[in-house]
């Protein structure tokens, strides 16, 4: 369910896997996101486990608003207040030539930044892409 979108390339509506990781951390964090894309507006939904110590079986939620612009894609994270988040988090990233995958960096009013990646193409293993960002 990509459909086109009105800015000639695939719209990014659908659910997207994804792996955020903190400067100096080892394992990134998972994410599942759920983007909808409207002329070049997007919005959507993420939910994620907490990756703070002592609050691992959280599962903290959040809303994303952004535009897309070809192949730029930017976007902010709100936390819901779930387990207490209720900060924001501004992505900017690049989409590949199939729509399949966006990369790029995270980054909370430039006091703390770290890269992200998103797929959504079936048969893509998340487990190699959990590799490369955990080295890069």
């Amino acid at each position: 369910m990509t459909g086109t979108a009105k800015n000639g390339g695939q719209s990014l509506t659908g659910v997207w896997r994804g792996l955020y990781s903190y400067p100096g951390q080892g394992e990134p964090v998972s994410f599942v996101a759920t983007l909808i894309q409207s002329g070049s507006a997007i919005s959507g939904a993420t939910h994620e486990t907490c990756a703070v110590s002592n609050r691992r079986r959280e599962t903290l939620g959040a809303f994303l608003s952004g535009v897309r612009a070809g192949a730029s894609v930017n976007f902010v994270k709100s936390y819901d207040g779930s387990a207490g988040w209720t900060h924001s988090v501004a992505y900017e990233g690049g989409l590949n030539a199939d729509a399949t995958e966006i990369d790029g960096r995270w980054n909370i009013d430039g006091r703390l930044a770290g890269k992200f990646m998103m797929i959504r193409e079936a048969g893509k293993d998340i487990e190699v892409r959990r590799e490369v960002l955990e080295k890069a």
